[in-house]
């Protein structure tokens, strides 16, 4: 419902990354990191501790960012499933409320090949500059940034489009990051004050391959300090066997393939993009502040998931809950709204903030809630004003990411299905389907608070039997809730009676 224009909402700066865990900012604990504009706006707003994706995989999670639901809610399970062209992005809802809306980056709501043949009906936005990933459809019309190199770096346009991700350390001048957060900037500046606006600068680092920062920035992270991989010996005896079959299979092939000094490389080029992200996200909020708009300006900065990085002896994502992959960073900064700094400790889930923007810009609570019911407002959290976090947090794989196993399918075969709930201090991870090779139930219990990097599995010990039968039963009260009752998506047509078209 739109209001008048003497009563808009904030403008809304979302910044978002690829494949970001949780722990690599110096604001969550990470000393050898080089992340000084990011710490600094930790610093004067609400840093989430324990903010947690609905599925650790690109387009199911970009999924639920965007519609406020969870993977039942919007069908999109996959990392090649699309989005169904019914669902409404919440910056389609923005423009209702008087919105100028642009996007500079990756949306990845779709499949690739969706997404760099057309857009989504609903997604929403004014200018629509769309990027996946820097070399990938350099020839797809929306692909804004190799239209971009291909004008200002017609040489390095040319040896992306030859060797894509076999380029290593892209200059600054034309790297991905650097084009999204320009185009952000001269967003921001060109900016008429007419109407709010709703900006996201999407970039796909730091997701792997992890040698494509600029050279420079290697001589910002403390190298030394970067910690090698957390593993344990024998660290899959007692677990569920699919977490062997990504041990193995993982779209990056068998972790044994890689050496300690491999596993360092991949850490260290990480962490270097992530010093230039970093450094390139403080010029957009220097635009902000030179703009004098920063105070009534709602930032947002967190990513997709995570990445393993070697931990546990997997990489990359897939059918795992550990934090690593599974828990991102969450950083909000308004300063006329969020007054002081705070570290929120409540649960928070990605599609919560879609719920968030929509409440900050002025949507009625009753709209929110009939569109995306799971979602919840983040600000009371964030502000100090009320408790307004959520008691548990779910986070679903339906077989959603890629193998290396040759077969007719990208994905496992046999599929891999799998639940989390985080609950209070403890974390249950269930797997189930298709993929099991005991007949029941199997998982991992961890209590966060005694074991915070995972690897005590207190599945079947005694001790806990209580405390695993309690949140198995409230998982399938959220099962039974939700995914068991999703009714036709094509509606129906009962005997003498007419079409009933499905609504969600």
């Amino acid at each position: 419902m739109a209001r008048p224009m003497a009563e808009t909402g904030p403008n809304i700066l979302l910044l978002m990354t690829d494949q970001q865990r949780y722990d690599s900012l110096g604001c969550y604990g990470a000393e050898f990191a080089h992340t000084p504009n990011l710490d600094r706006l930790a610093a004067e707003g609400a840093l989430f501790e324990r903010c947690y994706v609905n599925n650790p995989i690109c387009t199911p999670s970009r999924a639920s960012l965007f519609t406020g639901k969870h993977l039942h809610g919007h069908g999109v399970y996959r990392l090649y499933d699309n989005l169904p062209e019914d669902e409404v992005l919440f910056p389609e809802r923005l423009q209702a409320l008087g919105y100028t809306t642009a996007l500079f980056g990756k949306l990845h709501v779709s499949s690739r090949g969706y997404e760099e043949t057309r857009r989504h009906p609903h997604d929403g936005f004014d200018i629509y500059e769309w990027c996946m990933e820097g070399g990938l459809a350099m020839d797809s019309p929306y692909q804004a940034y190799a239209a971009w190199l291909k004008e200002h770096f017609p040489d390095f346009y040319a040896r992306l489009e030859a060797e894509f991700r076999d380029v290593l350390h892209h200059p600054a001048e034309c790297h991905m990051t650097h084009w999204a957060a320009e185009r952000a900037i001269d967003f921001i500046d060109q900016w008429d004050g007419a109407k709010p606006f709703f900006c996201m600068a999407s970039i796909f680092d730091p997701h792997n391959p992890y040698e494509d920062f600029p050279l420079e920035m290697a001589e910002l992270v403390n190298e030394e300090g970067i910690p090698d991989p957390r593993v344990v010996e024998g660290e899959f005896a007692g677990k569920p066997p699919e977490l062997l079959r990504e041990h193995h299979h993982s779209y990056m092939h068998d972790f044994s393939r890689y050496s300690l000094a491999d596993l360092r490389r991949m850490r260290f080029g990480y962490h270097a993009s992530i010093a230039f992200l970093d450094q390139e996200f403080g010029r957009v909020l220097d635009a902000l502040e030179r703009r004098g708009i920063a105070d009534n300006t709602l930032v947002i900065f967190t990513s997709d998931h995570g990445d393993m990085l070697g931990d546990h002896q997997l990489l990359v994502k897939g059918a795992f809950f550990y934090d690593a992959n599974v828990r991102v960073p969450l950083i909000m900064r308004w300063p006329e709204r969020l007054r002081e700094p705070r570290r929120v400790s409540t649960l928070a889930q990605i599609h919560d903030l879609a719920a968030t923007i929509l409440t900050a810009a002025g949507t009625e609570q009753n709209e929110i809630e009939e569109a995306m019911p799971a979602a919840l407002d983040l600000l009371p959290a964030a502000s100090g004003e009320g408790d307004g976090g959520r008691n548990q947090a779910i986070c679903c794989y339906r077989n959603s990411g890629l193998s290396s196993e040759a077969g007719a399918t990208p994905y496992f075969n046999p599929a891999i299905n799998a639940t989390m709930l985080r609950r209070g201090q403890y974390k249950l991870n269930l797997w189930h389907g298709e993929g099991g090779a005991s007949g029941g139930p199997r998982g991992e219990l961890y209590d966060m608070d005694l074991d915070p990097f995972e690897q005590n599995n207190l599945w079947d010990r005694d001790e806990y039997r209580e405390v695993r039968l309690s949140l198995t039963e409230r998982l399938l009260d959220w099962f039974a809730r939700n995914e068991c009752s999703l009714g036709s998506r094509g509606g129906e047509a009962l005997p003498g009676r007419p079409l009933i078209n499905a609504t969600r």
